[in-house]
């Protein structure tokens, strides 16, 4: 008898953020997926499900879209890849243009396009290019760099080094030092007075004087003189749990980084590329043009690994010189052509079929339907910004976190397969993250399968048993 394809992925493969005690558990059957299309996964039974999270925040328009496709065909039928150390290729400078186009189109500003291969590489990108642009400019003593508390950029020891999520403690000691500062998260603010109404969403009943903005301008006033630059997740810090900020929080840090003359800037990894809302960039919703501005995820679709840094004219024109000045950082594959291809083509789709549009209905959908979350005795918060979904979970109403020695949030999405649904949870926080070609239909089918999974785990009538 052949071994299974799970027997032999458990035999040779080494899945990320994935805890092995379940994984080699033989009551755990993963899901083998054979087939994408549209909002929907195709594992090798047949069954059908909604993909809730557009395949770890990747999917755009939806899987297998046929324009992306063809344009992957076209390209790969001229060039695979070349080398970018010194050769163009029509594919990036087409993709470098629209970018900059769409993130300029309100405020003129100039930027150039730095190439990579994912999010982390993104941030690395900004945080070296910054570094070495400070020591051409002669003002060596900006050295420090300032994140959100709870903030996540990446897995490389730079990006590492300008988070603050408990999962990378264990490597601290390759890390550099940065400083960290109150998040906006309205809902885990020690500041906030509310008695946070049933019902709303924690940013719509705050009460407090922005004591995170307070907390900044001290800390800016305090080291601006060595302030390198500040990092920012714009609107939603994903990986955190989905804390979604109340509106004015980034242009306000923008302007006080700015003044203190360091750099500002923004991990638009997964809140960009409309994932927020209304624009490309989810920055751009407050007419914050940062200093650096990094896209990877949804660049390509879903698609192909690609990622990039856009970063303001006037600090690359402190790179022009010889090999000494030259940023001498990069990758095997920058810029490949077929990745380039794909990401273009995204981009087009979102200006010529009303994605921006869609995705405005989609968040409606979702703040609609999930509504229901609510009468769950232990939904403390479910908040929507754009097209994500974020539904907390509490043992009571003080609002203190779960026990951490059971993971509920695995747990119901585990159970909401039944239902027809993959999703991923962050710890307590369950999360709807679709395709923007999500139907209302769809977006219903999702928001009740969850609801029921949490249903099933955490039934509403013993719930004053967690």
């Amino acid at each position: 008898m052949l071994p299974s394809l799970v027997s032999l992925d458990k035999q040779y493969l080494w899945h990320p953020f994935t805890p092995y005690d379940l994984w080699f558990n033989p009551t755990y059957e993963p899901l083998v997926i054979e087939k994408a299309q549209g909002c929907y996964l195709y594992d090798s039974k047949g069954k059908k499900y909604w993909d809730g999270n557009s395949s770890i925040w990747t999917t755009t328009h939806g899987h297998c879209h046929p324009r992306i496709v063809k344009a992957i065909i076209e390209c790969l039928s001229q060039v695979d890849h070349i080398s970018f150390l010194g050769n163009t290729h029509p594919w990036a400078v087409k993709l470098g243009q629209k970018l900059v186009s769409m993130v300029s189109e309100d405020n003129q500003t100039s930027y150039r396009v730095f190439f990579s291969d994912n999010g982390s590489t993104a941030i690395e990108a900004a945080i070296k290019i910054a570094w070495q642009a400070l020591q051409q400019r002669g003002e060596k003593q900006r050295n420090l760099f300032l994140c959100l508390k709870g903030g996540y950029h990446g897995d490389t020891v730079g990006a590492m080094s300008v988070s603050s999520v408990p999962f990378q403690n264990r490597f601290n000691e390759l890390l550099f030092d940065s400083l960290d500062v109150a998040s906006p998260s309205c809902f885990h603010c020690p500041w906030n007075r509310s008695k946070r109404e049933k019902g709303k969403d924690a940013r719509l009943s705050k009460e407090c004087f922005w004591e995170c903005l307070e907390e900044l301008k001290r800390i800016v006033a305090e080291n601006g003189h060595r302030l390198a630059a500040m990092i920012v997740e714009p609107k939603i810090q994903g990986a955190s749990g989905m804390w979604m900020h109340p509106e004015g929080y980034i242009k306000e840090a923008f302007q006080l980084v700015r003044d203190a003359g360091a750099f500002f800037i923004v991990d638009e990894v997964f809140s960009g590329m409309g994932r927020a809302g209304s624009k490309i960039a989810a920055s751009q919703k407050e007419n914050v043009n940062a200093d650096f501005i990094c896209f990877a995820k949804g660049l390509s679709g879903g698609t192909l690994p690609i990622a990039v840094t856009l970063v303001k004219e006037e600090i690359f024109e402190c790179f022009k010189g010889g090999y000494n000045e030259a940023f001498l950082h990069g990758h095997s594959y920058t810029a490949n052509p077929v990745a380039c291809a794909a990401a273009y083509e995204n981009l087009a789709i979102f200006e010529e079929e009303n994605t921006f549009d869609r995705i405005a209905g989609l968040s409606r959908d979702l703040q609609s339907f999930s509504q229901v979350f609510w009468n769950h005795p232990l939904v403390g918060d479910v908040r929507v910004e754009g097209a994500v979904l974020a539904i907390e979970l509490l043992k009571d109403k003080k609002c203190s976190s779960l026990d951490s020695h059971f993971d509920r949030g695995w747990a119901v999405t585990e159970r909401a397969k039944a239902y027809g649904l993959v999703s991923r949870p962050i710890k307590d926080v369950l999360i709807l993250v679709p395709p923007y070609c999500s139907t209302r239909d769809d977006i219903e089918g999702m928001v009740s399968a969850l609801y029921r999974a949490l249903t099933d785990v955490l039934p509403p009538s013993s719930s004053s048993s967690f």
